[in-house]
């Protein structure tokens, strides 16, 4: 019975090896590619790591007080003397959890408030507003005036100013390898700055549950060189179709679509399409 036991336990660093390997696909945000990103990244490695060492702390208290402190057969009948009011004792179980939380909070509000400003200061943004749709997602770039639709094109090491909206149902926006997520709200603007250090593809998805096409609001975000992203932008300006009224209000209606290119944008009938918002959101499936 012992040598299958300890069979089985021969066998657990493997099995949890293998379960490592198979989800580090699956784990994009331990796979920084950005400033934003990798900020975020020492973050969560300084409070994963800090953490840790307070279990291990407290394990080990919680061992030597075991061992040390034990009932013993010579001193069966021991009672040990009541504490009451050590002001030392009080002060170090009050002094600790302070520390803790100070320790996780002054970085965790410093790369907070530092990541909502571009990173490299020098360089212009380029800003792109991104609408969050049943079930798809639409970026439009004011300043190059071309529209896509379940993709997005970035330039490498220039910071991305992603102005979300949603038609219909609360959103979220989330590039894993780039940074954290923001919410894409109905009716509300709100602002998430990424930057990619090197060209690559890099998948993004919502995270905010929306409806049954949830799982089918993926996008990619492909970062170029700039030299690249200058030869896409005037490939799309004079090769891809306009984009009418008519099919930006198809385009809005609950359901799944593949990648669209248009050489302009939806802006300049925006304040049209906010007056008839009701009508997308009460369709059927809108929530």
């Amino acid at each position: 019975m012992k040598q299958k036991v300890w069979k089985w336990v021969s066998l657990l660093p493997l099995s949890l090896l293998l379960l490592l390997s198979g989800c580090s696909e699956n784990m994009l945000v331990l796979q920084p590619k950005g400033p934003v990103a990798k900020t975020q990244y020492d973050l969560i490695v300084w409070s994963v790591g800090f953490m840790l060492f307070i279990i291990v702390v407290v394990f080990v208290l919680f061992a030597v007080v075991l061992i040390r402190y034990r009932e013993k057969p010579e001193r069966a009948d021991y009672e040990p003397p009541e504490e009451e009011g050590n002001t030392l004792l009080e002060i170090v179980w009050t002094v600790i959890p302070i520390i803790i939380v100070t320790a996780l909070a002054i970085p965790t509000v410093k790369a907070t408030f530092a990541l909502e400003k571009p990173v490299k200061k020098e360089v212009k943004p380029l800003t792109i507003q991104v609408t969050a749709a049943n079930w798809k997602w639409i970026f439009s770039y004011p300043e190059q005036n071309i529209e896509t639709v379940n993709y997005v094109n970035i330039p490498e090491d220039v910071p991305v100013k992603f102005q979300l909206t949603s038609v219909g149902p609360m959103n979220s926006f989330w590039v894993p390898q780039l940074g954290g997520q923001k919410y894409a709200m109905d009716g509300m603007n709100t602002e998430l700055i990424l930057q990619a250090d090197e060209p690559g593809s890099y998948m993004g998805r919502s995270a905010n549950f929306s409806g049954k096409g949830f799982a089918h609001m993926e996008f990619e975000v492909v970062a170029q060189t700039k030299d690249d992203f200058t030869k896409w932008v005037k490939e799309v300006q004079q090769t891809a179709p306009k984009l009418s009224e008519k099919k930006y209000e198809t385009i809005l209606q609950p359901g799944i679509v593949g990648r669209m290119t248009f050489s302009n944008t939806h802006l300049a009938w925006i304040d049209h399409t906010k007056q008839n918002r009701h009508h997308y959101m009460n369709s059927d499936d809108g929530h």
